[in-house]
């Protein structure tokens, strides 16, 4: 009987590694791949931001799992993972309704020889009162695309009113890490191409937004010159940038913080720390860890199944000689560990010995729009290299590429790439709709 790979998750790294795996092992019929998501479609990750802010259209850079599945042998299964039957080695999937309501796929369960779990991360808003109630999270392309819409009805509103309305704009963002800071200037950037459109009652001096840190500087993850500069273009854009700030409470208008400051917002934007989805504690005996991600072995192995894999942000990896600290939650990880996975579950097949995951830091790049981009190139001849404006923001986009190629292949990349080329010259700047 043919094997079974059953790969829960199509982020970037679990779509990676199904497109990999089908065609070579899927293509040869050496293994059956089964990639299962909750949704039809994908959009890389870190692009959310841009998606939030209108300047990516989601609908047009978005892929589609039934054609990537038909592209590159293997089967896309549409549903939500529910429960995991160990001792008989199936995933349970939950009944799935249409958007108007209707029943469209009943609770069905799906047999696997070998599972790989990367299903990824969502944001951690650490029980403070309010967040998940009047937060927007921007974990996925339904959160981006309402934020979006939000903030164009607020531009549609205030051109419609009267000349003594108050046309400010209030956003606060808690979480100065990447994501936090890139929404920030991509906001601002929004702000000059929606006055151009028209909606010109909100200039961007009216858009006033708030960055609150509970550490002391903003990207605390990167070296401190990279953050100096990050946070004095942020000030130069107009942002409040505030530090060693917690978030105390969220209410419908505004934040309250530890130090008894009030900031008044229309829109807020929680964007500090990560957790793995909640259905991985605990889940059928799996060792998970405080965030319930599933804790592995160095060969990407569950401590407690050695037909269960996981990797990604959903994953606890240990790294040698770190003092017990993991492999950090960052896309360079996922795509590694995909990587790595291709040529462990071929050798699996074989019943050879599994390597072990090393991570390797090539650095960070963080996009602030046009304005600007920051970030730091590390490798063995150059060490660590800081980057800033228009060449790191060169760099970015490769990054972008680097993950279309894995995607599509260089042909199709090129041509997705000059079809963007002609789109821009034809379309507006930002989704206006």
């Amino acid at each position: 009987m043919t094997h079974r790979i059953v790969i829960v998750g199509g982020g970037a790294g679990g779509l990676e590694l199904a497109t990999c795996l089908g065609k070579t092992l899927g293509k040869r019929g050496q293994a059956k791949i089964i990639l299962v998501d909750a949704n039809m479609t994908h959009i890389w990750k870190p692009l959310l931001h841009e998606v939030a802010a209108g300047s990516l259209n989601s609908t047009e850079d978005e892929l589609n799992y039934v054609a990537q599945a038909k592209w590159n042998n293997f089967e896309f299964h549409l549903g939500r993972m529910c429960g995991l039957d160990r001792a008989n080695k199936r995933i349970r999937l939950a009944a799935s309704n249409n958007p108007d309501g209707h029943p469209l796929l009943p609770e069905r369960d799906i047999v696997y020889d070998t599972l790989v779990m990367a299903v990824g991360s969502t944001s951690n808003d650490f029980g403070t009162p309010g967040a998940s109630e009047h937060c927007i999270f921007l974990d996925a392309r339904k959160q981006a695309d309402r934020f979006r819409r939000q903030l164009l009805t607020h531009y549609l509103r205030a051109q419609q009113a009267s000349e003594d309305h108050s046309n400010q704009v209030r956003i606060a963002i808690v979480g100065a890490g990447a994501t936090g800071v890139e929404l920030a200037a991509e906001l601002h950037h929004a702000s000059y191409e929606l006055a151009a459109y028209g909606l010109d009652r909100i200039q961007p001096e009216d858009l006033q937004i708030t960055l609150i840190e509970a550490g002391p500087r903003v990207l605390q993850a990167l070296p401190e010159r990279i953050s100096q500069s990050a946070h004095a273009t942020l000030k130069k854009l107009g942002t409040t940038v505030m530090t060693s700030t917690a978030v105390k409470e969220v209410t419908a208008d505004g934040l309250h913080t530890k130090d008894g400051q009030f900031i008044p917002a229309h829109l807020m934007v929680w964007a500090a720390g990560i957790r793995a989805p909640a259905f991985l504690k605990e889940l059928d005996g799996l060792e998970s860890n405080r965030i319930d991600q599933l804790v592995v072995r160095p060969t990407l192995q569950t401590t407690r199944d050695d037909d269960i894999f996981a990797f990604g942000d959903c994953a606890a990896c240990p790294q040698p000689d770190s003092d017990g600290r993991n492999v950090p939650p960052r896309a360079q990880a996922a795509h590694q560990q995909a990587a790595l996975l291709v040529k462990s579950l071929k050798l699996r097949l074989k019943g050879k010995p599994l390597p072990e995951y090393r991570y390797r830091d090539y650095g960070s790049l963080i996009s602030l729009s046009r304005f600007s981009a920051v970030g730091n190139l590390m490798g063995n001849l150059t060490g660590s290299v800081t980057l800033e404006g228009w060449l790191a923001r060169k760099f970015y986009v490769s990054l972008y590429r680097k993950h279309q190629m894995a995607l599509y292949g260089g042909l199709r990349t090129a041509l997705m790439m000059l079809g963007g080329h002609f789109r821009r010259s034809t379309e507006p700047r930002l989704k206006l709709h």
